[in-house]
């Protein structure tokens, strides 16, 4: 057992993955954390070993199949089995510690997914493949920046979005992985899931916000503390409630997924919400919040033949908008439909979106994917399922576009 002392941005996710445990290891050690919303900086946590993995050794076996068959490296087997390389300790039926293996992807979660995870994974992806290219689009209100990626020379440009709602932040990391995967199977020069990148690469130029609203997302995982420049305007907008998981809002409580000057007049008196909440309030006049002025200033610098806003839950794709929505809008949104197995739905009763602006300015194809089934934050363990789900979704529309 070992003692490890908080600090600023730690969660019993972001811990456990660290140091080799499950969140269910921190709380067992400590049934306190997980009564709590969040941890603050200082608390101790008593942290178990971490457990290692055995296997027995089979007939037939050897150092190089049993390093191969755990995607490990056989140095670092025998840096824990001494004698394992020689043949002496690799006899049938002895038990072997396999050490971890080393991460082969540059995106995938340890722990909840913040503005800093993404930092970190930008940079790598951009050292790993310098073809991809980085830009902002602006900053929020906390100053954050607000990272684009650009992935393609083509003449069609397609903007993607995602987290513009704070509690949906796994769709970041849903992007990233689509934009890692397309950058490796580019660089191989091989296909992916029956596409050809070399094609989306030539007749396209993706631009992809992963994190449209970094401080509301590290409010939704981290809480606001004493010293937080809105804490004590977040405790009266949260109706003193400690924990912000339902938080969609961006830090000054603006809905940004009704700031759009697409009929947001109409979308606000539907709404009803007068000032500042967790989630519904359409702000003092669109675009007042610079995530959303940021987002259409992007797209109008760069127009978009489409656009896809990426959003949980609920397993449905939006397509339409007023009847602004150029033909072919539905049946292309099936055939994404039929690739992730979610539903084309015509939604009405709904304005001031990204997608409701977009196909109202651009006449272009426009998509709200609601990514993933459940309550939102949706848990970690949904990432898998929703990262590939959303891949099949862009990349489908990245082949579909490219034949016309």
């Amino acid at each position: 057992m070992q003692q490890y002392i908080t600090r600023r941005g730690d969660t019993v996710s972001r811990i456990a993955a660290v140091h080799g445990l499950t969140p269910e290891h921190v709380i067992q050690s400590n049934p306190w954390a997980g009564r709590q919303p969040y941890l603050y900086p200082g608390q101790v946590l008593f942290l178990p070993s971490a457990p290692r993995k055995r296997y027995a050794v089979q007939e037939g076996d050897d150092a190089g199949r049993i390093a191969a068959l755990f995607g490990i490296q056989v140095e670092a087997l025998e840096q824990l089995n001494p004698g394992v390389t020689s043949g002496h300790c690799c006899t049938t039926g002895k038990v072997l510690v396999i050490p971890a293996s080393g991460p082969q992807r540059v995106v995938r979660l340890r722990g909840e997914y913040g503005p800093r995870e993404l930092q970190e994974d930008i940079d790598k992806l951009i050292e790993k493949y310098p073809f991809i290219g980085k830009d902002e689009i602006g900053k929020s209100v906390l100053g954050k920046p607000l990272h684009v990626l650009r992935i393609g020379s083509g003449l069609r440009h397609l903007h993607i979005n995602a987290a513009l709602h704070a509690n949906e932040w796994l769709t970041s990391p849903c992007l990233m992985s689509f934009i890692e995967e397309y950058a490796a199977a580019y660089a191989a020069g091989c296909t992916w899931n029956g596409h050809d990148p070399r094609e989306w690469y030539n007749r396209w130029t993706v631009w992809a916000v992963p994190m449209a609203n970094p401080d509301g997302v590290e409010l939704v995982q981290e809480g606001a503390a004493t010293d937080h420049p809105y804490y004590e305007q977040l405790r009266q907008w949260n109706g003193g409630r400690r924990g912000f998981r339902h938080w969609k809002a961006n830090i000054r409580g603006v809905d940004l997924g009704d700031q759009f000057p697409a009929h947001w007049e109409e979308e606000r008196a539907r709404r009803k919400v007068a000032g500042p909440a967790p989630r519904d309030y359409s702000g003092p006049a669109p675009l007042s919040e610079p995530e959303a002025a940021a987002l259409t200033a992007w797209a109008e610098a760069y127009p978009g033949s489409a656009a896809v806003s990426l959003h949980t839950q609920g397993g449905e794709i939006y397509w339409n908008y007023r009847g602004f929505e150029p033909p072919g809008s539905r049946e292309l949104a099936a055939l994404l439909g039929a690739a992730s197995g979610y539903r084309a739905v015509e939604l009405t009763g709904s304005d001031a979106g990204y997608k409701d602006w977009f196909i109202q300015v651009f006449r272009q194809p426009g998509f709200t994917v609601e990514l993933g089934i459940g309550k939102n934050p949706l848990p970690l363990a949904d990432f898998e399922d929703m990262a590939v789900e959303a891949g099949y979704i862009l990349a489908s529309l990245l082949s579909k576009e490219s034949e016309k």
